[in-house]
């Protein structure tokens, strides 16, 4: 395989061939560029990673790296820059190759420890040079089909260039045969086949919605959305809809840990399959309500389901308990896509679907009695936490506003939370902020106290963010590419981030990407995965149970694990 430094030939007024999509020259400066940002992408990340993950990060990388290459080579030889002298240019490539080839062979050395000490701050199995083969089939895999990919897009380009060149000046030809691919590739990519993914998405996980979980039986309650006398037919709730109905503590249960007194909870679900339109899902939610007594309960929670309809029992199932049952929980399904599909499809149906739900049950609770109505809290997880945000915006919230929301692994998407965050209190740090001295938003996160914040001045109103460090979910931002991020800072990082981690233009955003769709597969207490203590305490802090203590949250955990619900 011969490799070559010569750039592609300027354009001709009349080019004879076109470039080849399959050759195997090779650009000098790309290889150059590719090997650095290989070297790169092994650094490591947020999360730990496969060795197939790791391909493909790899893989992406090196393909970035060998265009921007390829790219500086031309513009270098487009803009008839002189060349340096020969003995000046030996001595230059001879460093620049040194130090490349050293930076990699660093890289590639070190890779197995970075990844242990990530994998150590996880509790996860240390990896192995083993893991290797992969790596390297997978990143010379991916890394070919974007080259190929790339070239086929230079070779179109070329054509269009003749093509147009018969009418045009050649760099005028070739300027607007750029434009155009790019522009029809642009809508290609943002229109028919992101729609196409999406439709194809949502085909596929609409029928698993269809299916019901192993060991989940209908429920024979009447205080349960699905059960006898209720307004939805268990058919329609969806899977994650049927999960949240049919499990829960029971009031045995409940009795067991408050000593007695326990009421069963009331929960309230509409699926995305029980009425076709929006306003008669949120309608049919307020019948439930009413229908179950739930606005004579002391707590209502009106909660924003992640994109499949999923509300987590290791956060609802805390609530419940500490109120010895006299609780309602209420939710609505708005898709049916895993999350991290619907954080990038479900933005729009997540905001109207929060909305609508909050404004219909909201207009009926403020004309209760303010004495003998339940307080009323909203709860959103990941994507949920962005439909809660939307809520808060609400101007009906002025008259007569909530008791509290908890946002829980707020999304990169979040505005009001990338401005708390921004607008934070001087010496705070990024992944754990203060704001206001505290007054209304509170943050914790996995081993950080919350419930010490009772004794503050937090007002009537009280909004919590629990987020983990290491969450790409909360720290993702296409900023990553061009800007550090202030979480990676010195004396800003959290318990969860590797001290070997450190921002590289370009690289670290797609390594942040990759680290996404693995963030709900990592131990609990990591990443988006929030542990039922945490949920526990953000709870407690911000409903004040009465009488409720630290030895009591710790008590709940130790019963939600011999139960199962704490994983």
């Amino acid at each position: 395989m011969a490799i070559h430094t010569e750039a592609p030939a300027p354009v001709q007024d009349e080019p004879h061939s076109l470039p080849r999509v399959f050759s195997r020259r090779f650009s000098g400066v790309g290889m150059w560029f590719a090997a650095l940002f290989f070297a790169f992408s092994l650094f490591p990340s947020l999360l730990p990673r496969a060795g197939y993950v790791q391909g493909i990060a790899s893989g992406i990388t090196i393909a970035i790296g060998y265009l921007i290459g390829v790219g500086l080579q031309t513009l270098w030889q487009y803009l008839q820059i002189p060349r340096m002298p020969a003995k000046v240019g030996t001595w230059v490539r001879g460093i620049l190759i040194g130090l490349v080839v050293l930076t990699v062979m660093s890289a590639t050395w070190r890779f197995v420890g970075w990844q242990n000490e990530v994998r150590r701050i996880f509790d996860k199995e240390p990896t192995t040079p083993a893991t290797w083969p992969i790596i390297l089939v997978v990143t010379v895999l991916v890394a070919a089909l974007l080259l190929i990919i790339a070239r086929s897009l230079r070779k179109l380009a070329a054509w269009a260039t003749r093509l147009l060149g018969r009418l045009l000046p050649p760099r005028l030809a070739q300027l607007i045969s750029v434009v155009v691919i790019f522009a029809i590739l642009w809508l290609l990519i943002t229109g028919v086949l992101v729609r196409g993914f999406f439709t194809g998405a949502n085909a596929m996980f609409s029928v698993r919605d269809t299916a019901t979980s192993e060991g989940v039986v209908p429920t024979e309650s009447t205080l349960r959305s699905g059960g006898p006398e209720s307004l939805v037919s268990w058919e329609s709730l969806g899977r994650k809809g049927r999960d949240f109905v049919a499990t829960g503590p029971t009031v045995e249960q409940i009795d067991e840990f408050t000593g007695g007194g326990a009421v069963e909870p009331i929960r309230a679900y509409v699926g995305l399959d029980t009425e076709p339109t929006l306003q008669g899902r949120a309608d049919l939610l307020l019948a439930e309500l009413k229908r179950t007594g739930a606005f004579d309960r002391k707590v209502l929670v009106v909660a924003t389901t992640t994109g499949t309809g999923f509300l987590d029992p290791m956060a609802v199932d805390p609530v419940e308990y500490m109120w010895n049952g006299d609780t309602a929980i209420a939710g609505v399904q708005y898709s049916f896509l895993p999350s991290w599909i619907s954080l990038l499809a479900d933005q729009k149906a997540v905001k109207e679907t929060s909305r609508t739900v909050f404004n219909t049950v909201h207009d009926y609770w403020s004309t209760l009695p303010e004495d003998s109505r339940p307080d009323l809290y909203l709860y959103g997880l990941s994507l949920g936490s962005y439909g809660v945000e939307s809520i808060l915006n609400s101007i009906s919230l002025v008259n007569e506003p909530i008791d509290g929301a908890f946002m829980s692994g707020p999304p990169f998407v979040n505005t009001l939370h990338n401005e708390i965050e921004g607008d934070r209190d001087p010496g705070s740090p990024a992944w754990l902020p203060k704001y206001e001295d505290g007054r209304t938003v509170q943050f914790t996160s996995s081993g950080s106290q919350i419930n010490g914040v009772v004794e503050t001045n937090w007002g009537p109103t009280r909004l919590v963010y629990l987020q983990h460090s290491s969450d790409p979910v909360v720290f993702f931002n296409q900023t990553l590419a061009f800007q550090e991020p202030e979480w990676l800072l010195e004396g800003q990082r959290g318990p969860d981030i590797p001290a070997e981690m450190v921002w590289v233009p370009i690289v670290t955003m797609w390594q942040v990407a990759l680290d996404l769709p693995a963030a709900g597969s990592v131990p609990i207490g990591h990443g988006h995965m929030y542990s039922p203590q945490s949920n526990a305490e953000a709870w407690a802090a911000m409903t004040q149970p009465p009488g409720w203590t630290s030895a009591d949250t710790e008590r709940l955990v130790t019963v939600m694990q011999a139960q199962g619900t704490a994983g």
